[in-house]
């Protein structure tokens, strides 16, 4: 039996999501609680691996089990098992085909920017933070030249493990609310550290250290040295993974953080 999890954690309390021999990671965390309550090893396979203190709020896994239990009897036994930092929040027999990975046709993240003179500490490790003041209608012109299919090269980790750098970018929104500028990311597939390194990008054109038009004269480089440095993440979300209607994967429930009203606004799930 194929069983999918809906997973929702806090990422500065790891070392990223996948497995490690330190045993500090999410993955970690989760197959130790899996494997307490079933009483047998149980290895998950995840739609996205996220980095060190990246958040998820819609992630994905499945595994496969011999064992028959009722639904929200894998929710909450794994959750008695689970630290405070981590949460499954659905449980869902699932058809043979289903691939946490594989089956994915899209992923949304968010970023969270706290623009302000003074950092807050009740931010720390939730938002990202700078100090001076961005312009957020030239970081809307900027996105607008990453839109469609290219080669993210210029975005890419020197470890990115990804086949090929070529990814559909469907969507960026740019949205103010107080003293927080609110990014949606939505593509096919993210390359690693792609989501950050563009951040980067539209905070230096936000700054005023390039013009909107200098983002796409990155994006045609294909050469990472190119762009901007890799933005903190303290601030970004993996808020959704979308898939074929036929798998009724569960919505992601992003009420769980202080600004869910602005990303509600800004339709998570298309």
């Amino acid at each position: 039996m194929r069983i999918a999890l809906g997973i929702q954690y806090d990422g500065a309390a790891f070392c990223g999501w996948q497995a490690q021999p330190h045993g500090k990671t999410v993955q970690d965390a989760l197959e130790r609680a899996l494997g307490e309550f079933a009483c047998v090893p149980l290895h998950t396979t995840v739609a996205g691996r996220t980095d060190t203190g990246v958040h998820g709020l819609g992630q994905v896994v499945h595994f496969d089990t011999d064992l028959d239990r009722a639904d929200f009897s894998w929710v909450r036994g794994t959750n008695a098992f689970l630290p405070p930092t981590v949460s499954v929040q659905w449980a869902k027999p699932m058809l043979d085909t289903f691939h946490a990975r594989f089956s994915a046709f899209e992923r949304t993240y968010y970023y969270a920017l706290y623009v302000h003179p003074v950092r807050s500490p009740m931010l720390a490790g939730r938002a990202g933070w700078i100090h001076t003041p961005l312009d957020d209608d030239a970081m809307r012109v900027a996105a607008a030249h990453l839109i469609g299919e290219h080669d993210f090269s210029s975005f890419r980790s020197s470890e990115c493990q990804s086949k090929t750098p070529v990814k559909h970018l469907y969507q960026i929104d740019v949205r103010r609310a107080g003293h927080f500028i609110h990014f949606r990311f939505r593509a096919n597939a993210f390359l690693h550290h792609m989501v950050r390194n563009l951040m980067g990008c539209l905070v230096a054109v936000g700054r005023g250290r390039y013009p909107a038009d200098w983002l796409a004269d990155v994006l045609a480089g294909r050469d990472r040295n190119l762009a901007a440095p890799t933005f903190m993440a303290d601030g970004l979300y993996l808020a959704h993974v979308g898939y074929p209607a036929e798998f009724a994967v569960p919505p992601a429930q992003l009420g769980s953080v202080p600004w869910s009203s602005v990303w509600a606004d800004l339709d998570p799930q298309p």
